[in-house]
């Protein structure tokens, strides 16, 4: 493939995605409402009572009320919140349960109609081997937290199931519970009951997926080409003729303790000396539906002097069968920290391919550019219905782009970061420059939103999923 800007000459991108955060206001307790009958009660405490916190700790009790033995994987508990923004993700975790943490499921939700003090949940299940509860018996302690994915500090001032005084056990009626379907205890905030049909818990079911959270050894683990990935390292385009791609510059590092994969370039300044990086999926599969990744981008170098023409992407794209012609397809996920292709400063592009001749050059793309930093954590979101292309970058809609550019084939999804010339400085010493990626979704034929995407990726993580892909082969 050539070199090329959106709007001239032929490139390459990459694609990623996002995150929940929480906030929250002191809640005044509340009298608990008679049991149901199935009879339900839920006690609440926190052992983080601050208005910031570095976790959130909800820590419950579920009870028994009733007349009738109650299995607890019937038991589903929702502790409301008030996310940071709408692209930042959680995590759950279990730091102790009588009943065991195994047993004891988190998984995160976005609320149908928000409010003021909630627009996203958390909710606690139970496995088929936690048990059951007698009549008047509890499940004892549950000691649980979450998380901020990015260990940022969350606000729990202004969430509405939190109460900073109630730091010992009683009733609280702003959590709810349900049994078999049914709440039985607690208030939800103002058209969120959990039994109405319309408030989704998670994004719509069904969908075939792919997720990797790109916890791998090394490039040469054999799990990566297990899993439908290739490491590139033949020769050719994009970037400078001459230039290496080398398998053995993907890296899998820890990052405040979640493995990444890190893409790093390198030159000293000549072709020979240059060394870049591309990841790809083994198979075209991917067609409509949505395409996530959350991706670090760099705007200088982990080493030596800063200025090269760089590009950092994440794209999809299939093959040019022959010049123009109308079966091709590519979306990508562009940012360049030090300009190029004419353009002197950061820049990132979005841009929807029809198709494109290489020689003489023609293209016929849409694209959409935003002239300013991007350096940092990123939640990039791509959809494809049958309408038109969406671009959203932290959680906002970035750019829409029109169905002339609709895919006709399936397409593979690609990491990579590359030069585009050595005309951006002329030192000789050497420098490295690193893109990182936190995971990959892609949910066939469903258009999600990035906070369901965010509770798409924050379920695989609670439930310990590194890897899925039921995405069927053309």
């Amino acid at each position: 493939m050539r070199n090329r800007p959106p709007t001239g000459r032929r490139r390459l991108a990459l694609a990623l995605s996002a995150l929940l955060g929480g906030t929250a206001l002191v809640a005044v307790p509340m009298s608990a409402p008679a049991a149901a009958a199935g009879g339900l009660a839920v006690q609440y405490r926190t052992s983080a009572s601050g208005a910031t916190a570095d976790q959130s700790e909800p820590w419950f009790k579920v009870r028994n009320t009733g007349s009738a033995t109650v299995q607890l994987s019937q038991v589903r508990i929702r502790y409301y919140f008030k996310a940071d923004s709408a692209s930042t993700t959680y995590r759950f975790a279990c730091s102790w349960a009588v009943k065991g943490c195994a047993n004891v499921t988190g998984t995160f939700g976005t609320l149908t109609h928000p409010t003021g003090t909630a627009d996203r949940y958390l909710e606690i299940g139970f496995t088929s081997t936690a048990g059951a509860l007698a009549p008047g018996a509890d499940t004892g302690d549950m000691q649980l937290r979450f998380y901020r994915s990015d260990w940022q500090s969350l606000i729990q001032a202004d969430d509405y199931s939190f109460n900073g005084t109630q730091t010992s056990y009683g009733d609280w009626n702003k959590v709810t519970a349900q049994l078999a379907g049914s709440t039985v205890w607690g208030t939800a905030p103002e058209g969120n009951d959990p039994t109405d049909p319309t408030d989704p818990t998670d994004p719509p079911g069904g969908g075939q997926a792919l997720f990797d959270d790109f916890s791998y050894s090394s490039s040469t683990d054999p799990a990566i080409s297990a899993h439908g990935w290739n490491v590139r390292s033949n020769s050719g385009g994009p970037g400078i003729p001459g230039a290496t791609w080398d398998p053995s510059q993907v890296t899998f590092p820890t990052v405040s303790g979640n493995a990444v994969m890190n893409l790093r370039t390198s030159t000293s300044g000549t072709a020979e000396s240059t060394r870049q990086t591309e990841v790809v999926s083994k198979s075209m599969k991917f067609k409509n539906g949505t395409y996530a990744a959350r991706v670090r981008f760099a705007d200088a170098p982990a080493s030596g002097p800063d200025g090269d023409h760089l590009v950092q992407t994440f794209f999809t794209i299939n093959d040019l069968t022959a010049p123009m012609a109308d079966d091709y397809a590519e979306y990508d996920f562009e940012y360049l920290p030090n300009g190029g292709w004419g353009e002197p400063g950061n820049i990132l592009y979005t841009t929807s391919w029809e198709t494109y001749n290489p020689d003489p050059w023609q293209a016929v793309n849409q694209h959409t550019e935003a002239r300013q930093s991007y350096a940092g954590w990123h939640d990039l979101v791509l959809t494809i219905d049958n309408s038109s292309i969406k671009y959203y970058i932290d959680g906002q809609l970035f750019g829409t782009h029109d169905a002339q550019y609709l895919p006709e084939r399936p397409m593979s999804i690609n990491f990579n970061q590359w030069l585009i010339d050595l005309a951006g400085q002329t030192s000789t010493a050497a420098r490295a420059y690193d893109e990182q990626v936190d995971y990959v979704l892609h949910v066939k034929d469903q258009a999600l939103t990035p906070a369901q995407v965010a509770t798409k990726v924050a379920g695989y993580r609670s439930a310990g999923t590194a890897f899925v892909d039921d995405v069927p082969a053309p």
